[in-house]
């Protein structure tokens, strides 16, 4: 197999690359002076089976360019089959029209994607699972439970956890950790009046003396999970901490969550973190490395994926 990584998480794609004891490909992916995309594949890639590793992250159209110019080029090198591993998926919050005259813009990227060349995509906890009937090629969404579920048992043990989904759409995600921690349900009921503002209305289930774990997708700004762990305190939580897999974590979020009720932080590397992410004890990450890199393992070796989640 081959690895080619793009600009966008360029360590992460390093610690893959050492996992499957596979050197990344060498490309040239740089910027002409009016800032337009140009990639090159340096390494014969005919015949080959290519794995591309960029998150659609910060800034999300400079990398979906970089990711769609990379793959045709690996598409007129004759490449035999070219998989897009997207740690992150970008645009995956608009999957769905909000109102009159808005897009889908999830379904524009996976056409973009798809048009491009690419045979299969793996990426990681989308925002809405739907989002994989948006791609006409076939795709694998890992779960981030085989990264989270061991560091919860180390670090709680026989402690009562509550697993706390933060909206209602998230309820899934929480349910699937807890059955697998032994632990609670408890869910925030919210109410959102625009976008990136939200308030908290009810907590539904029993919280009192226990330690809750909120699980999400994606942190932005962090005002969701922040209105939701003070909700949780005052109906009597012992403790709040909080999972994400996707930590975007922009403006001022790091500040907001370190001044909050929210004792830890826990995201995954699917994205570059920012420095105030780096720099604050609140915030802690965990590596998604080895998932990715034995999902890519047993796609290249035309193995099961969904055992790793047994």
């Amino acid at each position: 197999m081959k690895l080619i990584a793009g600009n966008s998480n360029r360590p992460l794609a390093e610690e893959i690359a050492k996992y499957l004891g596979v050197p990344l490909t060498k490309a040239s992916i740089r910027r002409f002076s009016d800032m337009e995309v140009f990639a090159e594949i340096l390494e014969n890639v005919r015949g080959e089976d290519v794995f591309v590793i960029q998150s659609t992250s910060y800034p999300a159209n400079d990398n979906l360019m970089e990711l769609l110019i990379t793959i045709d080029a690996l598409r007129r090198g004759s490449a035999r089959r070219i998989t897009a591993v997207i740690p992150y998926f970008g645009y995956a919050r608009q999957d769905r029209k909000t109102g009159g005259r808005t897009p889908i813009s999830a379904k524009l990227v996976a056409n973009l994607i798809t048009a491009a060349g690419v045979d299969r995509v793996l990426t990681m906890e989308l925002h809405a699972g739907q989002i994989q009937g948006f791609f006409d090629i076939p795709v694998d969404n890992l779960h981030a439970s085989p990264i989270f579920v061991p560091e919860l048992v180390k670090r709680f043990k026989k402690e009562p956890l509550v697993m706390v989904s933060p909206d209602v759409g998230g309820v899934v995600r929480a349910r699937a950790l807890a059955k697998k921690v032994d632990a609670d349900l408890a869910i925030i009921d919210k109410r959102r009046e625009k976008a990136g503002v939200s308030e908290v209305m009810h907590v539904i289930g029993d919280v009192e003396d226990k330690i809750c774990i909120m699980v999400d997708d994606i942190v932005d700004s962090g005002g969701t999970l922040c209105n939701a762990a003070q909700a949780l305190k005052d109906k009597g939580a012992k403790a709040v901490h909080a999972y994400v897999v996707h930590g975007v974590l922009s403006g001022g979020a790091v500040a907001r969550i370190s001044s909050s009720a929210i004792e830890r932080l826990v995201i995954a590397n699917t994205i570059t973190a920012t420095e105030s992410a780096k720099s604050s004890d609140a915030v802690e990450e965990l590596t998604v490395a080895p998932l990715i890199g034995e999902a890519i393992k047993r796609i290249s070796e035309e193995r099961s994926i969904s055992a790793l989640f047994r």
